[in-house]
């Protein structure tokens, strides 16, 4: 059958394999090069103008001028077993003599425990050990009954953790004074008080300074300006070497107590301007909505107010973390053998006074903190993501 047009003229009859309706969906088809990949990228992000084409280019130079040299004298030139000094100095065979890790794999133990006795350095083991349960029992958001783990991360586990590392004669555990204590024991004792104290007392103080209540107001504010005004190593000395004249002998705190003391009142006054923060950050609809709901001034800060501004807040607390872990190292001032010490007191050992082992005990120790601090920073930007999701919705 032929159709006609208006004119009458007939037009040819329309060919039955031609479609005009696509009957499936087309094939994806990948971006164009120029906008995705890994050369979009680069372009995009690293050469994007003159300035940021420079800048490039000169990190791009530093980086060729720095890493190989680094790279070769901590693995290539590396010196990995070896009895004592003579492992890693220069001889006529070795004209290159890299970071001398034998010095550090025959003083680990010693690194990590300091003068702790060698027969019972299992007790350090097991509260590494229930530390590790507690923290990540504590942090893994999709972990069983997580109101348990704070109460054995809070209550039970500084309990445990000082009958074990201090000694209980009762239970067979005999006595370790603190300055057998030393190296990394102490540097994570140190700073696993400063953690745990400081965020609680820091709310505390956060709360008292946008108290209504005068006295409270003025308690807070005080010690806050006090504290934040001064240097840690003053606060250090104050309670390792002041405080002993103003207390009698018998009521005199350990020498390792006064430290925790004091770094834990330090890290809270930072943390209460911390948490004050996210507090001042939250609109004031918060609170008329809590309010609104018949809710009491405790519930209204435990339900609403203080889950919101501790999750603003999470780049500033994690911060203020990372960096008193890395202040626990002036507890060496006031005479606490922790980490650093132990390194200083390794690396004059006559055993091993070869010209690289100091450069490789404090290669040790920056691993060390970087690996702990990353992984500080790590958490916290996956709780952020997380906790970033419900926004997006």
């Amino acid at each position: 059958m032929t159709a006609t047009d208006a004119a009458g003229s007939v037009r040819p009859p329309v060919p039955p394999s031609v479609a005009f309706v696509r009957a499936g969906e087309s094939a994806p088809q990948p971006a164009p090069s120029s906008v995705a990949g890994p050369w979009a990228w680069i372009r995009t992000n690293l050469f994007t103008g003159p300035l940021n084409t420079a800048l490039t280019i000169l990190l791009v130079l530093l980086a060729f001028w720095t890493v190989p040299p680094i790279i070769r004298f901590l693995f290539i030139d590396a010196v990995w077993s070896g009895a004592d000094r003579a492992s890693c100095i220069y001889t006529a065979e070795r004209t290159a003599v890299g970071a001398c890790w034998a010095f550090v794999r025959d003083r680990a133990a010693f690194f990590t425990y300091g003068f702790y006795p060698i027969a019972e350095r299992w007790r350090v083991d097991v509260f590494f050990v229930l530390l590790a349960i507690g923290v990540v029992w504590l942090l893994n958001l999709r972990a069983p009954r997580r109101d348990l783990a704070a109460i054995y991360a809070f209550a039970v586990l500084p309990i445990i953790s000082f009958i074990f590392l201090s000694g209980f004669p009762a239970l067979g555990l005999p006595t370790v004074p603190t300055n057998l204590w030393g190296g990394i024991m102490v540097s994570i004792v140190v700073s696993a008080v400063g953690i745990v104290i400081s965020l609680p007392l820091g709310i505390l103080l956060a709360l008292g300074r946008r108290s209504t209540m005068p006295a409270a107001k003025l308690v807070s504010v005080i010690f806050i300006e006090f504290v934040r005004g001064v240097p840690l190593i003053t606060v250090l000395f104050m309670a390792s070497v002041m405080l002993p004249l103003f207390v009698p002998d018998y009521l005199q705190p350990d020498k390792l107590l006064r430290a925790l003391i004091g770094i834990a009142l330090f890290a809270s006054a930072y943390m209460a301007e911390v948490v004050r923060a996210g507090l001042q950050a939250l609109p004031k609809g918060q609170y008329e909505g809590a309010m609104s709901l018949g809710l009491s001034w405790g519930q209204m800060m435990r339900l609403i107010i203080l889950p919101q501004a501790l999750k603003i807040t999470i780049p500033n607390i994690v911060n203020t973390y990372i960096g008193l872990f890395k202040d626990t190292t002036l507890v060496v001032i006031v005479g606490i053998f922790d980490f650093l010490k132990a390194i200083e007191a390794a690396r004059i050992d006559p055993q091993w006074a070869a010209p690289t082992v100091s450069a490789t005990g404090y290669a040790y120790a920056a691993v060390f903190y970087f690996i702990c601090c990353y992984a500080m920073s790590a958490y916290a930007r996956s709780v952020e993501a997380r906790l970033a999701v419900a926004d997006k919705r």
